[in-house]
Formats: structure tokens, C-alpha cells, sequence
């Protein structure tokens, strides 16, 4: 279940705000520019487990055709793809550290998660908001948006990133060291991609 947590970005101890309540996100997340919404998960995750790798970004794709074709269209975006990984992944530790570290994007960032879950920490206004995102999570961080993304040690997520750029994923890492005070993400239940 999606979850936010609020802190002064002096003090990673004290929580000022934890919430469950989806519309309590979306106000909160409002309130700083963030996008979040849920969406209705066209497919059951469980079902992806027979799908062949190669076929995933393909089902995955045909299944959120309409809500990725209107998000699209109503944004102005120019690509999308699907990335999933899970604990077995060869290259989950490097994977992990390349996000860890505070950045920014030139464009929004845009995420649906069609199952498993991750951690986007915002920083903005003096605050860092760490978002559990998961199936059925939809998340637009505006361009400028300062963040990082955690996927735990064991991660298992299934994602459609919607672009601006077609070139992808780009970012201009901030210097700060304040994601490096923040918790790790340690998500309470991990499911490995069949």
C-alpha cells in the first residue's frame, strides 16, 4: 500500500507527517507540484509471471494502451517503455546506486508501477517527502524536481516511464549529499519476476 512520509530536511528522525490515505498523498504531493494518482491496474501481475522477459514491455504496453495514450497526448510526451527488475537481476546493486544520489531531470519524470513498489524521496521546500509507491501508483515529478529513487537491496518492480526526451532517462546529479542521511528503502514483502 502506497505510503508518505514527511521531514524537515535537517532531521531524518522525526517524522512530521506519515499517511496511507491516497487522497492525503495527492493533496500533500499537490502542495509541491507533484503528480500522484491511482490508476486502475488493467492487468493482474500474477499474470505476467508465465510472460517470457522479452514479452513483458509488449503485454504490459498493450494492457495500458488507452490511460498511457491519453497521458501522452494530454502531456506532450514523445516515448515510453516498461523496465522491470528483480532480486536476481545481475546488475540490481549498480542499478540501485545510480539513482541513490540526489538529482534532477530536464523533463518530468513519470512513473506508473504496475506491481512491486520503490521509494521516491522529494526534496523541496525546506521538506523531504519519501514516497512508497506501488501497483496502481502513478507519480509526475515536474522537471527541476529534486529526488532520488531507491529500489531496496531486493528489488522487484514493474514500471511504464513515460518521456519527453526520447533519448530517456537523463540526470544532472545536485552534488548534495542529503540523500546519503535519508533511510534506505527496505520494502516488507519482495516477490522475484518468474
Amino acid at each position: 500500500m502506497s505510503k508518505l512520509r514527511k521531514y524537515d530536511d535537517t532531521d531524518c528522525q522525526s517524522v512530521l507527517l506519515e499517511t496511507r490515505n491516497p487522497q492525503a498523498i495527492t493533496a500533500e504531493l499537490a502542495a509541491i507540484g507533484v503528480g500522484f494518482k491511482r490508476w486502475p491496474l488493467a492487468i493482474d501481475a500474477s499474470s505476467l509471471a508465465d510472460v517470457p522477459r522479452e514479452q513483458m514491455s509488449e503485454a504490459v504496453l498493450r494492457a495500458f494502451a488507452a490511460p498511457v495514450k491519453d497521458l501522452m497526448e494530454q502531456g506532450g510526451y514523445q516515448s515510453v517503455d516498461v523496465v522491470s527488475l528483480d532480486p536476481a537481476h545481475p546488475d540490481r546493486a549498480a542499478m540501485r546506486q545510480k539513482f541513490l544520489q540526489e538529482h534532477t531531470h530536464a523533463e518530468d519524470e513519470i512513473r506508473f508501477f504496475v506491481a512491486g513498489s520503490g521509494l521516491f524521496t522529494i526534496h523541496q521546500h525546506g521538506h523531504v517527502f519519501e514516497v512508497e509507491c506501488c501497483a496502481g501508483d502513478l507519480i509526475n515529478l515536474p522537471a527541476g524536481t529534486q529526488h532520488w529513487f531507491d529500489m531496496g537491496e531486493a528489488p522487484y518492480f514493474i514500471a511504464i516511464r513515460i518521456f519527453s526526451n526520447p533519448s530517456g532517462w537523463v540526470a544532472n546529479f545536485t552534488g548534495a549529499t542529503i540523500s546519503e542521511r535519508f533511510p534506505r528503502y527496505a520494502p516488507s514483502q519482495t516477490r522475484e519476476l518468474t
